[in-house]
């Protein structure tokens, strides 16, 4: 089989790099893409590519992914979850490292398996433009849809790792205190879903959402009047603390 590898830019230096609020509106997403399956990784790039996407590199593994961030400045950075040389937590403590370190570019992690304890270390300190989903169920518009709200600094959670998570026995645990209703309204918000899409969803009116989503965060003590935080992502964050 050929392979699959877009086309790159030509190398440019760091001084000739913009950053993506000083990209024209209407410039495709900048990805970088780190996964050490050589023909995931080509066919996953190629795939970006037709979709309109910009893939600016293509690493086997996390080592080199700071100096490539500095020098290509992409708005996402996709990576596996294991990765060279143990394949256990290179590539989330990447991720990780990345979110410290750049926190003006999203990150979207590819796990094989549902991690809760990995998950809620990309998640933690509350970070929007981050996401978690499953490598097998990585397909079509929706990954795509995915890798743009993260870049529009969304947080995006698999609904197979939140269909798993919400499963656990949560008697006396915080997510306890959520009505069923409640917890469907913030399986969606981690999903990423807007007010419209939940109540597309879940078949609610605009106000009943809203109703929902602020006793939400008045259940997981989540201040109302705090506009220095976003509010979504520490109630996901919340929740998936809570289910690790």
């Amino acid at each position: 089989m050929g392979q699959l590898s877009p086309s790159h830019p030509a190398s440019v230096s760091i001084g000739d790099v913009v950053t993506s609020a000083e990209r024209a509106p209407d410039s495709p997403i900048r990805v970088v893409l780190v996964e050490d399956s050589e023909l995931f990784r080509h066919t996953l790039a190629r795939f970006l590519s037709v979709a309109g996407l910009q893939v600016v590199a293509e690493l086997g593994s996390a080592e080199p992914l700071m100096a490539v961030v500095e020098r290509e400045r992409p708005d996402v950075v996709i990576l596996d979850v294991r990765l060279p040389p143990t394949h256990t937590d290179e590539g989330i403590r990447a991720a990780v490292g990345l979110r410290n370190a750049r926190s003006d570019v999203a990150v979207l992690v590819l796990s094989t398996y549902v991690e809760g304890t990995w998950a809620r270390h990309l998640f933690a300190g509350g970070s929007a433009g981050v996401g978690y989903l499953l490598k097998d169920r990585v397909n079509g518009a929706d990954f795509i849809d995915a890798i743009r709200r993260v870049n529009a600094g969304g947080t995006v959670v698999d609904p197979e790792v939140v269909s798993q998570l919400l499963g656990a026995d949560r008697s006396f645990s915080v997510m306890g205190r959520l009505s069923e209703r409640e917890r469907a309204v913030l399986t969606l918000m981690a999903q990423g879903r807007s007010n419209a899409g939940i109540g597309q969803a879940l078949f609610l009116s605009p106000r009943t959402v809203e109703a929902h989503i602020a006793s939400v965060f008045s259940k997981l003590s989540i201040r109302a009047d705090d506009h220095t935080a976003n509010k979504r992502v520490l109630a996901v964050l919340t929740f998936l603390q809570d289910n690790s």
